[in-house]
């Protein structure tokens, strides 16, 4: 069984992403800049050509990777917005207005019992994603998040 999640252990990375596309990318830009220098005169026209294709691909990697992170939360307000409205008072409810996407992202790990408490507090004292996340006693897990 997996630990069970906390504030200390929720940050997840992608392997294939964070230990091979991202570094990956961005050595073969490092790798096309130094043989573009150590060769200059000889084939420029196509050793520039090549730097800029291995910049294009390690902007490719990282907007996609960002693409899919924006469409994840955007889900993830859809479904808290949904779990406010089965747990919050109408009153509580004018609150959810003012919270910002990261705010609600991070307020997606508290458990039921501790969101009507601090739904208004991150509002009032506008807390960040981290003191909303620390401040979460009854860890609400999310295991799916990419």
């Amino acid at each position: 069984m997996a630990t069970p999640q906390t504030f200390k252990n929720h940050t997840r990375f992608d392997p294939v992403f964070h230990f091979f596309l991202a570094p990956a990318t961005l050595a073969n830009v490092i790798l096309s800049i130094y043989i573009t220098v150590r060769d200059w005169p000889l084939h420029s026209r196509s050793h520039l050509w090549w730097i800029f294709m291995a910049i294009v691909l390690l902007l490719l990697a990282g907007t996609m990777r960002n693409y899919a992170l924006a469409n994840q939360d955007r889900l993830i307000r859809l479904e808290e917005r949904l779990r406010y409205q089965k747990l919050l008072s109408p009153m509580q409810l004018a609150n959810v207005d003012s919270l910002t996407i990261r705010q609600i992202v991070a307020l997606r790990f508290a458990s039921d019992a501790e969101l009507p408490t601090l739904l208004p507090r991150a509002v009032s004292e506008s807390l960040t994603p981290k003191q909303i996340k620390q401040n979460i006693a009854s860890w609400r897990p999310d295991y799916c998040r990419i």
